[in-house]
């Protein structure tokens, strides 16, 4: 007898901005989700998309038919959007949730309340620790955990990702709590806000872009994330949340009879390790993070969401993590205050090419 193949789960996306993303998501895994509507305020832009992905457009949740799983990508309450609300409605009524952030604490507690009424799962999807190149770096740091304590984290990243980034640090330390944020320094003029830190008892030295642009608030970071974590045999390091990963491995050299250090010889197999390694993939286009990488990290949150519904007993952690992330989150940015605003223009293109023909010319030169 043929066994009965498992049903897709059917996922309605709501939101049409960031939501995009989701809905190219679900639509590449048809062995696990089925997209069966999007849900808007019903605008022209809305009607489109709906009509492109050929699914019905919905522009109330008690409009939306039953389904499995609702993707709310709209802003919390947090950033002055209904986007808990909407949440909460579909809890209520059963529906499973994976919801955007950032999410304020407050507002995780009462969406963990709907979903205990609901009998559902909520997650809350921060996105960037399940890029595929950050889900590689963590498996590095897991191998150097092996080898030794962690020693130290020293991580930077704009003030519009550091939600994500509490999330990948308490993944780097295997828990939120225990966690402080010390003090910020630096003079105001600065673009970089400083300040050491404890993320589940791991020390951390933080650098946060503390700047927005009040009308373009998704541009001008200088970059995402990038994070090193040191241990005794050397350090890892996150070039970009988009990769690539780099391993530098310490440098120790032994001492002759006169004190001095072996350089090269019997002893020192270890100084022919390549200083620095890249591990895996060199990072790709900025099409292929919106077009691949983002996707795939939402399929990865959702796939997550799938074993809390099919085991009830996960949720509760579930909630608990996500509480913890967006507590501490609320405890860095009480210390960083409110972003400068910035108005810089559009930033201008530096062809790659530049760069390489000024590196390929410095090294043919030689020594002089």
């Amino acid at each position: 007898m043929n066994q009965a193949q498992p049903r897709s789960a059917r996922v309605v996306v709501a939101g049409t901005a960031f939501g995009r993303v989701y809905l190219d998501a679900v639509r590449a895994a048809p062995e696990s989700f089925a997209l069966a509507g999007v849900l808007s305020t019903g605008g022209a832009y809305s009607r489109a998309l709906a009509s492109r992905h050929d699914v019905p457009l919905y522009t109330a949740v008690d409009q939306v038919p039953e389904v499995d799983i609702a993707c709310v990508v709209v802003r919390s309450g947090l950033l002055g959007g209904p986007g808990s609300e909407l949440a909460q409605a579909f809890l209520s009524r059963g529906t499973h949730v994976l919801q955007e952030h950032p999410v304020h604490a407050g507002e995780i507690a009462d969406n963990l309340r709907a979903a205990r009424r609901g009998g559902a799962a909520y997650a809350v999807n921060t996105l960037y620790p399940d890029l595929a190149p950050v889900r590689r770096f963590l498996a590095a740091v897991e191998v150097l955990r092996r080898s030794g304590p962690l020693r130290f984290v020293d991580a930077a990243c704009a003030n519009q990702v550091a939600y994500p980034l509490v999330e990948i640090l308490a993944r780097i330390a295997g828990s939120v709590r225990p966690f402080g944020f010390g003090e910020t320094s630096g003079p105001d003029d600065q673009p970089y806000r400083a300040l050491h830190a404890t993320v589940g008892g791991l020390p951390v030295t933080l650098r946060v872009q503390n700047q927005l642009h009040p009308a373009d608030a998704d541009n001008h970071a200088h970059f995402f994330h990038r994070i090193t974590v040191g241990g005794d045999a050397g350090v890892l390091t996150l070039a970009d949340t988009h990769g690539p990963v780099l391993w530098q491995p310490r440098l120790h050299a032994g001492r002759d009879d006169t004190g001095r250090l072996i350089m090269a010889g019997p002893g020192t197999d270890r100084l022919a390790a390549t200083s620095t390694t890249v591990l895996g993939p060199e990072a790709g286009s900025f099409h292929q993070v919106f077009a691949e990488l983002w996707p795939d990290a939402v399929r990865t949150a959702l796939h997550r969401l799938v074993q809390d519904i099919g085991e009830p007993a996960r949720r509760a952690r579930t909630g608990q993590w996500a509480l913890g992330v967006a507590t501490a989150w609320s405890a860095l940015t009480a210390r960083l205050g409110v972003p400068q605003p910035i108005h810089p223009e559009e930033p201008p293109v530096l062809p790659v090419g530049e760069l390489l023909a000024a590196v390929a010319a410095e090294d043919a030169r030689g020594t002089r």
